[in-house]
């Protein structure tokens, strides 16, 4: 199993929300072919082509990624049918 399959299946799983690395969930993002746009802030906004709607990502001191941004991603995933092929 490739280090992308296992990102998308631990994201997928639900059950490492709050332990989940921010740059570890912006790889998957990218991998899929989303676009960072530049906020001039500490948030990093995604977009993609085709798809309705923004990611919007902001780490904890730790390095982490929100858990509710996890979720949210997750859901923004299942929900356009972008993990279908994955």
């Amino acid at each position: 199993m490739s280090k992308k399959e296992k990102l998308i299946l631990k994201l997928l799983t639900g059950r490492s929300d709050a332990n989940f690395d921010l740059d570890d969930l912006v790889q998957i993002l990218i991998r899929l072919g989303f676009e960072k746009r530049n906020s001039g802030s500490s948030h990093r906004i995604f977009l993609k082509d085709g798809i309705e709607g923004i990611i919007n990502l902001q780490k904890t001191k730790d390095g982490k990624a929100k858990p509710y941004q996890v979720k949210q991603v997750r859901e923004f995933l299942i929900n356009n049918q972008l993990l279908n092929d994955e």
